[in-house]
């Protein structure tokens, strides 16, 4: 018992310390309507999208030509302070997501990589955590997740002056449009949203329903769907107004105050 004073202070130091490590941030910017984040994909460094509306990561095309790469490889990444071993990276054409960016996207880090850890986000300042043990404490409204082809996503209710919907909406970071809606489920008035994949400048619509809350006169933009079960995919313009927390496999995002 004479013990405990002693070995109390040396457990809570230890303890202290690995709450400290698991909450260092790795420096993000937003840009574009999409999170970006410095980040070494095998020998591929870089500017990568960080987006879990991608199930897979993804390497631009024009980047694995200059490197002399293969369709498909396994590599190591390097983000946010952490090394993941084991990557599956896909090549794929991402010409329609490059523009309007400061530098070349090297590609998309996708929920593949982010399921391996609880991913804190702050947008202002923009910052990343990836926490892979038990994470602090973060107070806020805790929304439940559904797996979707690997994409993580909500339910949620759209509507315009005419009709509308509910469905199953995937977390997106890489989108500008608060909703994007894909063209194969819903059919909302074309004076609202615009057509656009990703990053333009969105048309509008009248509500967006999450969780028991309404928010009205959201963006909006119709573009493909990463799975052909979603209605489509929630932005930035709507998640840049909290702290995130999402953790897929645990099957819950956080929503916590600025």
């Amino acid at each position: 018992m004479r013990a405990f004073p002693i070995l109390l202070p040396l457990i809570l130091a230890c303890g202290w310390t690995g709450v400290a490590r698991a909450a260092e941030a790795g420096r993000c910017w937003f840009e574009n309507g999409a999170v970006v984040v410095p980040a070494r994909v095998g020998d591929v460094a870089g500017d990568w999208i960080l987006d879990p509306a991608s199930p897979r990561t993804l390497l631009h095309e024009t980047k694995a030509q200059m490197e002399g790469l293969p369709a498909a490889f396994t590599a190591a990444a390097s983000l946010a302070g952490r090394r993941v071993e084991g990557v599956d990276v896909t090549v794929a054409d991402l010409d329609s997501r490059a523009p309007g960016f400061t530098t070349p996207i090297a590609g998309v880090i996708g929920a593949d990589v982010l399921a391996r850890f609880v991913v804190d986000l702050d947008f202002s300042p923009c910052r990343v955590r990836l926490i892979g043990g038990r994470p602090p404490v973060l107070k806020g409204s805790r929304l439940r997740l559904t797996q979707v082809d690997g994409v993580p996503a909500l339910e949620a209710g759209v509507a315009d002056d005419r009709q509308a919907g509910l469905g199953l909406f995937a977390v997106d970071w890489g989108s500008k449009a608060a909703v994007r809606l894909s063209q194969a489920r819903l059919s909302p008035s074309p004076t609202d949203p615009v057509p656009d994949a990703h990053n333009g400048a969105p048309g509008r619509l009248r509500a967006l329903s999450l969780a028991g809350a309404l928010y009205e006169e959201q963006t909006a933009a119709v573009g493909p769907s990463p799975a052909p079960s979603l209605a489509g995919t929630l932005g930035t313009d709507f998640w840049s107004r909290w702290r995130l927390r999402l953790d897929i496999r645990g099957g819950v995002l956080t929503l916590a105050p600025k």
